[in-house]
């Protein structure tokens, strides 16, 4: 039997573009155990991920940036 092929038209993206990657909203209460479970046992695959970019919102961002200069008092 002959293969028959499909011709389809040339993409509208430039060789150098991808499509966005895929996202999925996960609660910082079920990610926040598992990561620092992977820090702390040093788990390899995490560091795949390390130049990642995460979306938080701006509240949260606030918080982790006024903590990130605080210093716990004695």
């Amino acid at each position: 039997m002959l293969a028959s092929l499909r011709v389809y038209p040339p993409s509208t993206q430039s060789q150098g573009e991808q499509d966005p990657p895929a996202t999925v909203g996960v609660s910082l209460g079920d990610l926040l155990p598992l990561l620092a479970l992977a820090e702390r046992k040093n788990y390899l695959w995490l560091r795949d991920f390390l130049d990642d970019r995460v979306l938080i919102t701006e509240d949260l961002y606030e918080v982790l940036r006024a903590f990130r200069y605080t210093r716990p008092s004695a």
